[in-house]
């Protein structure tokens, strides 16, 4: 059995930020949150920062061994 540091996506999560765009131009926010925690987050930002301005989509997503979801989501920064 791995370690949880050894899961795939960590080594890029570990090397992203969630405050300032990464160099490919793109926004990305990870989360780790129950089933319907996770969804309700995804259907957040969605709302918040819509597809045709921003070009959200969940960019990654697995079901942990507990029944958690971690996901990513990406958007471009601005609408401009």
């Amino acid at each position: 059995m791995r370690s949880d540091r050894n899961r795939p996506f960590d080594a890029f999560r570990r090397s992203s930020s969630t405050s300032t765009p990464m160099s490919d131009g793109w926004m990305r926010e990870t989360y780790v949150l129950p089933r319907e925690d996770a969804r309700a987050k995804a259907r957040e930002i969605l709302v918040r920062f819509p597809r045709a301005a921003y070009m959200t989509e969940v960019e990654f997503w697995q079901e942990l061994d507990d029944g958690r979801i971690e996901f990513t989501m990406r958007r471009l920064p601005s609408a401009d």
